[in-house]
């Protein structure tokens, strides 16, 4: 679901840090599935806030309910959950990636194709989606969306297979890219993990109700249990027979998002076996031994920065403080109607505790630096509370190269790491100094020796520029500018 234009307003303090990519939530076969498919993305709200929607079937019809703005506000009144009647459902939060954020785009997508009406929610994105799209139109197809989901829509419609599993199979082998797909038709509930795994999806169960979701936490949520991960390229059919598992691509190595440990993937998510919270303490401890300083206090960059913060704080002996006290309750649009309002946008979400800087040597530590705007206001803002020295710590390497999976990076020449040295990021942030962890140091934080550069274990690309799989769409007419991040990919 991917686009790489911006559609903030400049006043957002965010704006320079990644985007969170989608959260797809399914369940089949329990009387409040619909309920049950708000909470779980209540609790995938994280992996974004634009638009939230459900599909549900009752043995009948299917009920639709796609909404802008969060799930709280979408799905809050009961009218509205009671609407959405039967007992499977599947649900969406949606970061908008490709495609506008206007409601046409809101996922589920629903298509009434032949033999029944079949409901779609995905996170990722497809590298080769705007190819496809263009062979689909030019063949006739109508789209009623801008979103690269709908590809999926279509190419199920035009296979020529009898049964529905091998429709869909058949559709999502011409598909390229990172991708987890929930979908529904009016008899099972189905579930798909690209060749390569870089998007995650795992199995859960509710009172005999199998479930399909992002991240084990939308399973916590409603007392679920986990069962598994769905497997890199694995399709799971779930019906009244019961669960079936599908093996349509040659088997690879998996190679997950760095990016769910790093960032995206909830604190008390657990993927592939390992605790999101562990493994970004360990990164902090990692790149304090990789990156010290002297310092009197470690102060973490709230929130994404907290668990690194502690592994560092932990692994230097320094005092770990909350030095920057966020506001949750900030919206995204809010107007500001002259410069000067505009200048203080970052203290909407993030305020100096005064009395743990004033006078202290503090190291800041953030899990990421994009284009480094908001990294020096904050560095900026930590020197007005009277810090002695900004050391910034970064528990990611520099991010040189752009994503096409699914995260909403910008062009590499708007990435601070991709265009300027270490000391110019440096006096750029402001910093008294300024250190990322190293790729191998981030591999040793996941319990690797090191980054096996021919066999790498994680999907990485925007630190080496490993690019994993094809990636169609940028090297057409609309790609020129990628040509040469291509060439360089290797």
């Amino acid at each position: 679901m991917t686009s790489h234009t911006e559609s903030v307003t400049a006043f957002d303090p965010d704006a320079d840090r990644l985007r969170e990519e989608c959260g797809v939530f399914g369940i089949y076969g329990h009387a409040d599935a619909a309920a049950l498919t708000a909470l779980g993305l209540h609790a995938l709200q994280h992996r974004g806030q634009e638009a939230a929607g459900i599909v549900s079937f009752d043995g009948k019809r299917f009920h639709s309910e796609r909404r802008l703005g969060l799930v709280g506000d979408a799905f809050s009144e009961a009218s509205v959950i009671d609407e959405l009647k039967g007992p499977q459902a599947i649900g969406h939060v949606r970061y908008s990636t490709t495609g506008g954020t206007i409601l046409r785009n809101v996922q589920p997508l629903f298509a009434d194709l032949h033999g029944g009406g079949f409901a779609v929610a995905h996170n990722g994105n497809l590298t080769n989606g705007l190819t496809l799209r263009r062979n689909l139109v030019r063949d006739g197809a109508l789209y009623q969306s801008t979103s690269d989901t709908e590809v999926l829509l279509h190419l199920v419609a035009r296979s020529r297979k009898a049964r529905f599993v091998d429709r869909f199979i058949e559709a999502i082998r011409q598909i390229e890219g990172a991708y987890a797909f929930v979908g529904m038709t009016n008899k099972k509930l189905i579930g798909v993990r690209d060749p390569l795994g870089i998007r995650p999806l795992v199995l859960g169960e509710l009172d005999g109700a199998p479930i399909l979701t992002s991240e084990t936490c939308a399973l916590d949520i409603i007392g679920a249990k986990f069962v598994r991960e769905i497997e890199n390229g694995e399709v799971v059919i779930i019906s009244e027979s019961g669960i079936e598992s599908h093996k349509p691509f040659p088997p690879v190595p998996e190679r997950p998002c760095i990016f769910e440990y790093i960032y995206f993937a909830r604190p008390d998510s657990v993927v592939k076996g390992r605790s999101i919270y562990e493994r970004r303490k360990a990164m902090g401890a990692v790149l304090a031994r990789e990156a010290p300083a002297e310092a009197d206090v470690v102060v973490p960059v709230p929130d994404s920065g907290v668990p690194a913060a502690l592994g560092y704080a932990q692994a230097s002996g320094i005092p770990f403080e909350l030095g920057i006290i966020r506001n949750h309750y900030v919206g995204r649009t809010f107007i500001e109607p002259t410069q000067k309002v505009r200048e203080l946008g970052v203290k909407l979400k993030h305020s100096a505790n005064r009395s743990v800087v004033e006078g202290k040597r503090i190291i800041l530590v953030d899990d990421s630096i994009v284009r480094g705007t908001t990294s020096f206001k904050i560095v900026k803002m930590m020197r007005e509370a009277g810090a002695r020295e900004v050391h910034f710590r970064i528990s990611s390497p520099p991010i040189t190269h752009p994503d096409y999976y699914g995260i909403d990076t910008p062009d590499r020449q708007k990435l601070l790491a991709a265009t300027h040295s270490l000391e110019e990021m440096r006096q750029f942030v402001g910093a008294d100094s300024l250190a990322f962890i190293s790729v191998d140091g981030l591999y040793r934080a996941m319990g690797h020796e090191r980054r096996d550069p021919l066999r790498p274990q994680f999907t990485d690309h925007c630190f080496t520029g490993d690019y994993p799989t094809s990636l169609t769409d940028m090297v057409g007419e609309t790609g020129k500018q990628q040509l040469s991040l291509l060439a360089e990919a290797g």
